[in-house]
């Protein structure tokens, strides 16, 4: 049956280009100018699919947004905008929108949108109302196509199908969420969009079209955070939300925000609930990992990290600090996204009495409160129970798996890692992409 798009914007030639390329794939569109004449248009038509500005004369997109879900609830609006901003976003979501893309529009990513939306609608038809669709599950983790460093992604699959985790993974839909930059102390939040294969890790603002990969080569400084930077692009204290895209394999995703990751609790479990809510979406082009095939290592005076060949990404970290921390070991093996949130994604960022004047000094732990990080003085825990009794340990692991993710593909490896933190890190991902290069020339 042929699918009907309704496309909502007072911009004339924004309308034309996009009912010339839904006429072309197969769509019978059908356009307003104004809020007001979509509601119109409405009661007349039931359209599957609603393109939504958000800025238009009279009516906005948002007041259109809550009368149209009240006509026609289960209609999948995509909200669409040239200069939105994060709680607009949010508001947007709220109330119902499927999506949120942003001019101008990309092709891939305009289809891509629509067609997930038309199985979201499928689905609720299937079920009859929106709150009885079951929660989206998680696949469990399975073995993954895998390839020597360097090799290039394989072409599309045909015949056999592949096992899930060989294949790359975005979301389902956008999301949007609040917070407070650890270091900025902005006021910030992140959305979250859905991306087409091969499109990679971008961190870009709501603000300008420019976006910096989540790879190695863009890492700007790994002090006190690991934070990254091209042209006007910006993407700071990235760490804790690229290992939970590690965990679970999402291998294409844009990140708008301003400029900082929130920190949130200070661990990871937002941004774990976040993509679940989300849902995962498996995509047709495969994914490869990052296989070792020799021993590397990082030395720098009483700090070392090492990389050796093995059958899965797993880590053995050595924590050293005084007293009321200690020593402290943990040795975790990243088979699934279950153990990674059970063990790892709770661990919250710390952080020392004695540390907080110099880092106001270079500008830095502005957005720390006492809900937000675990604070320690010479003798006790100030703020705070922890959560696992060596959670600064596990902290650490965290950071690492963020970290190794910089390559936008997930390792296969050992890791030993003494005393080591971001700066390690980043000198041990070189090497990897060195021996990666080496492999391709």
């Amino acid at each position: 049956m042929e699918k009907k798009v309704l496309i909502v914007d007072d911009e004339e030639r924004v309308v034309q280009s996009i009912a010339g390329v839904l006429g072309d794939e197969g769509f019978r569109v059908i356009s307003a100018r104004s809020g007001e004449e979509g509601i119109g248009t409405l009661q007349n038509e039931t359209p599957d699919v609603i393109l939504l500005d958000i800025w238009m004369p009279g009516m906005d997109g948002i007041e259109a947004l809550k009368r149209f879900k009240a006509m026609v609830p289960d209609c999948q609006v995509i909200m669409i905008s040239g200069h939105a901003t994060i709680s607009t976003a949010m508001a947007a979501v709220k109330l119902g929108a499927f999506d949120f893309i942003e001019k101008p529009i990309s092709l891939d990513v305009l289809l891509l949108t629509i067609r997930r939306a038309l199985d979201r609608q499928k689905k609720l038809a299937e079920v009859g109302r929106p709150q009885d669709i079951p929660p989206e599950k998680m696949e469990v983790s399975s073995p993954i196509v895998s390839s020597l460093p360097g090799t290039p992604l394989p072409k599309k699959a045909t015949g056999k199908k592949s096992s899930p985790l060989a294949l790359q993974r975005t979301i389902k839909k956008s999301m949007v969420l609040y917070g407070t930059g650890l270091h900025s102390g902005m006021k910030t939040g992140l959305l979250l969009q859905p991306l087409p294969p091969q499109s990679g890790i971008l961190f870009g603002s709501v603000s300008y079209d420019e976006v910096v990969p989540a790879h190695l080569d863009y890492v700007q400084t790994t002090e006190f955070a690991t934070s990254l930077k091209r042209g006007r692009a910006i993407a700071k204290t990235i760490e804790h939300l690229l290992a939970v895209l590690h965990a679970y394999r999402i291998s294409n995703l844009m990140v708008k925000m301003i400029e900082e990751i929130p920190i949130m609790d200070g661990s990871a479990l937002e941004f774990c609930n976040i993509l679940e809510e989300a849902g995962i979406e498996e995509q047709e082009e495969k994914a490869n990992e990052i296989v070792i095939d020799r021993r590397l290592e990082v030395l720098h005076n009483n700090k070392a990290l090492v990389i050796e060949p093995a059958e899965t990404f797993s880590i053995s970290y050595f924590l050293d600090y005084p007293s009321p921390i200690g020593k402290q070991t943990f040795d975790f093996v990243l088979e699934n996204e279950e153990t990674f949130k059970e063990q790892i994604a709770p661990a919250r960022t710390f952080g020392f009495l004695k540390d907080i004047e110099m880092l106001e000094r270079m500008g830095l732990g502005s957005g720390g409160r006492l809900h937000n990080f675990i604070l320690v003085d010479d003798e006790k825990i100030v703020n705070t129970e922890l959560r696992f009794s060596d959670e600064f340990v596990r902290h650490k692991v965290l950071d690492l798996i963020g970290d190794f993710y910089l390559l936008n593909r997930p390792v296969r490896g050992k890791v030993t890692a003494h005393l080591t933190g971001h700066t390690e890190n980043i000198a041990m991902m070189k090497k990897i992409q060195g021996g990666m290069l080496i492999q391709t020339q």
